[in-house]
């Protein structure tokens, strides 16, 4: 999700990875890897990409998220519906 979006506008405004790359201070490699899912953006990098790419942080925080808990939970399938549930609940108190 986060990794599709990023890449979708990074080719709308016709950025190059290596632009991004640089600004994250990674290699260009490690950056077609977070577009590629094989590896995860840090939550420090969101605000570079979201400043570098003019896109709404908060969205982008919010995917980046998603995806963490996706990851945590993604071995877990016939639990994770009842994690979340309970998981929701504990944010509610």
């Amino acid at each position: 999700m986060f990794n599709d979006r990023i890449k979708q506008l990074r080719e709308d405004r016709q950025i190059p990875q290596r632009k991004l790359a640089a600004a994250m201070d990674i290699d260009t490699a490690s950056y077609c890897k977070i577009e590629r899912g094989e590896r995860r953006a840090r939550k420090e990098h969101i605000s570079i990409i979201a400043e570098l790419l003019q896109a709404d942080y908060e969205e982008l925080l919010k995917l980046w998220l998603a995806d963490q808990v996706t990851a945590v939970v993604a071995d877990e399938k016939e639990l994770s519906n009842d994690v979340l549930k309970i998981a929701k609940q504990n944010l509610q108190k």
